[in-house]
């Protein structure tokens, strides 16, 4: 199980991009999934505002390859927790950090990336065997708070979300980040008629996140 738990923490970083999908139903939010998924990002998280999120985290497990890697984010309490890995969520990732969802997710061996904004707050986490933390809201932070925080904590991971765009997905990833959250970004102007925008604004994430690894 703890092997398992790695793997996922190794393929969340391999993959990098992180899909925050905020759906306004079931349908929509599994729509836009395979949009993004089409578009190349394979870490899908299926946010906890969408109503049965728990459906689309189990149709997503079904109907894709093994590299897409399915997780649950707006987690706010241990129950929601439960039901996100019962339903398959590889992951779990909160807006804050609390010790019951860390302490479920370590029973199941599943990673959980809690929301942190302070020293303090990451540390606490790291304290209940949070591995890499998600530093929110990633626009009021900066990337420079990574290369700060690894100054006197150079083990800790972190994970921006909320305000990471293409212009700025560069220095995010020159200061250390372990992966990239991002949400309207790849939806912004997608009707529930046509999602083919989410496929081309993705691609233009992926084809930029390329060329910065290279």
């Amino acid at each position: 199980m703890i092997m398992k738990k790695m793997q996922t923490l190794q393929q969340l970083h391999d993959n990098y991009l992180v899909a925050v999908v905020r759906g306004h139903s079931q349908e929509d939010a599994l729509q836009k999934s395979k949009q993004i998924i089409e578009g190349g990002i394979l870490n899908i998280e299926v946010t906890f505002t969408t109503p049965q999120a728990e459906e689309v985290i189990k149709t997503l497990n079904t109907q894709n390859h093994e590299n897409v890697l399915v997780g649950a984010g707006t987690v706010m309490d241990a129950i929601t927790a439960r039901i996100a890995i019962m339903n398959g969520a590889r992951y779990i990732v909160s807006p804050h950090f609390d010790e019951s969802i860390a302490e479920m997710c370590n029973l199941y061996a599943i990673p959980y990336l809690p929301g942190c904004g302070s020293v303090t707050e990451i540390t606490q986490a790291m304290k209940r065997g949070v591995d890499v933390v998600k530093l929110f809201p990633g626009d009021l932070l900066g990337a420079d708070f990574i290369k700060n925080v690894h100054g006197p904590i150079p083990q800790v991971e972190m994970m921006p979300s909320g305000g990471v765009s293409i212009d700025n997905m560069q220095d995010w990833y020159d200061k250390g980040a372990f992966a990239i959250g991002i949400g309207s970004a790849l939806t912004r102007g997608a009707t529930s008629d046509d999602h083919h925008v989410v496929v081309s604004q993705t691609k233009a994430f992926v084809k930029k996140f390329e060329e910065i690894r290279r």
